[in-house]
């Protein structure tokens, strides 16, 4: 039976949902006169580079928005709550970017020019459940929050740094969110442990393909592969031993 007036009583997830409510910013506060400080052939780099990311905000939106039944069928509503603002995260990263797309008078690569990103994004979309598709979405902003993290400082005083800057803000709540629910659950499932190890290896591999298909243009704009991947796979892996998502041959040794 579904209940008229649920329980809210996980304070975490809502201490996250109001900073989520409180963080809020619009396209509208971002001071659009700020320099671009790259030359042409920088911003067509930039404008390549971009696209995997930029694409991700959108089925970022779009995935949020097909999983919140699940929470809501679970009861889980702190979680369904704090998914609304996440949904608006994205859809304003969204719209962000695609102002600045247009102010440099550019556009991102099309899917035919790098089939690696539909791939990736394909393979997100594959996740039905919403823990798994938690699960992904944990990968792909630790990509995203070291991918802004990289041009902040390799740009700064831009208005690409500007909006990145911004942007890193919000994937630090989406990260503590996927940790704080993915631990519960895979404290109740740890056979979960698997099969996200396998899903890690699968987004790992996509994701350095889709950087190696546009790594002269990422080296141009001060995006170093080696570096990037270094603190992404770290930062994963952290995740991972704490959370405490087992191997097949751990689990059995345990």
């Amino acid at each position: 039976m579904i209940r008229v007036f649920p329980r809210v009583d996980n304070t975490k997830l809502m201490e996250l949902f109001r900073k989520g409510v409180e963080g809020q910013w619009s396209a509208a506060q971002i001071d659009w006169e700020y320099p671009l400080l790259l030359d042409r052939q920088e911003q067509t780099a930039l404008a390549h580079v971009l696209t995997p990311v930029y694409l991700g905000e959108q089925t970022a939106m779009v995935g949020a928005s097909s999983v919140i039944p699940q929470f809501f069928a679970a009861r889980e509503t702190e979680a369904q709550l704090y998914l609304a603002t996440f949904l608006l995260d994205e859809a304003r990263h969204f719209e962000t970017l695609t102002r600045f797309y247009r102010m440099m008078d550019l556009q991102p690569l099309e899917v035919r020019e790098l089939k690696e990103m539909f791939r990736y994004q394909a393979r997100l979309f594959k996740s039905r459940d919403k823990v798994e598709w938690l699960w992904g979405i944990l990968l792909s902003d630790i990509l995203a929050r070291h991918f802004y993290g990289i041009l902040v400082k390799a740009h700064p005083g831009s208005l690409f740094a500007q909006i990145a800057s911004r942007i890193i803000l919000d994937e630090a709540r989406h990260l503590a969110f996927a940790e704080l629910y993915l631990k519960a659950e895979l404290a109740r499932k740890p056979d979960l442990g698997p099969a996200f190890l396998k899903m890690r290896d699968e987004l790992l591999f996509l994701m350095r393909a889709s950087y190696n298909a546009v790594r002269d243009d990422a080296l141009l704009v001060g995006i170093d592969g080696t570096l990037l991947f270094a603190a992404v796979t770290d930062d994963i892996e952290k995740k991972v031993q704490r959370l405490h998502v087992a191997e097949p041959a751990q689990e059995e040794a345990e």
